[in-house]
């Protein structure tokens, strides 16, 4: 009897390693057989969104001809930063950091994000998000390091965001519902932090 149970415990932990470590390989892999890593999905003001395969893979360091450090290709981060640079000429003080590094939760509503150069609304703010803004996501536990997106159109009930990475079957555009309550805007979406915006 005992014996028996050494044996299944062994198989459980032996199936849950597999398991763990294929599920983290496959977050570097290129899962999706219809697309290639590098391949454009999407573009918003003729600035491209790139596939980028498993979630955790990276193909470099994408910096421009002046040395300005965009991002991780293909990561959401290198697009929003490309994004800002080549339609916005914007370039954030801080360069580096996680896409949920973009938000700094000692900031209050309204006030500047002297990290980025960006205003910065928290979520709900008194402010309704704005086509440009970038919203940020926190991390979870199958994403640690957040994810951020560009609102590509806003009406009076309803936010489109565009993004890179967002998972290799996922769509580049989404949409949320966004509602009003005690006078703020919340957006129906779980995990925002909030947006940043042009000053």
């Amino acid at each position: 009897m005992q014996n028996n149970k050494m044996k299944i415990l062994f198989t459980l932990i032996i199936v849950s390693i597999s398991g763990y470590l294929c599920y983290r390989f496959s977050l570097n892999v290129n899962p999706n057989p219809d697309r290639t890593v590098g391949q454009k999905l999407d573009s918003l003001n003729g600035v491209y969104i790139y596939y980028n395969g498993g979630i955790r893979h990276t193909d470099g360091r994408n910096l421009t001809p002046d040395g300005y450090n965009l991002g991780l290709k293909y990561q959401c981060v290198e697009f929003v930063k490309r994004y800002y640079y080549e339609f916005y000429r914007h370039k954030m003080p801080d360069t580096y950091g996680n896409a949920k590094d973009f938000f700094d939760a000692t900031i209050a509503d309204g006030k500047l994000n002297p990290k980025r150069n960006l205003l910065q609304f928290t979520h709900p703010s008194l402010s309704c998000p704005k086509v440009g803004d970038l919203l940020i996501f926190d991390g979870h536990a199958g994403n640690p390091y957040g994810h951020v997106a560009i609102v590509s159109a806003v009406n009076k009930n309803n936010i489109e965001i565009i993004q890179q990475n967002p998972g290799p079957f996922a769509s580049s555009r989404v949409n949320a519902d966004l509602k009003q309550k005690d006078g703020k805007c919340e957006i129906d979406h779980s995990g925002i932090l909030g947006w940043l915006r042009m000053k």
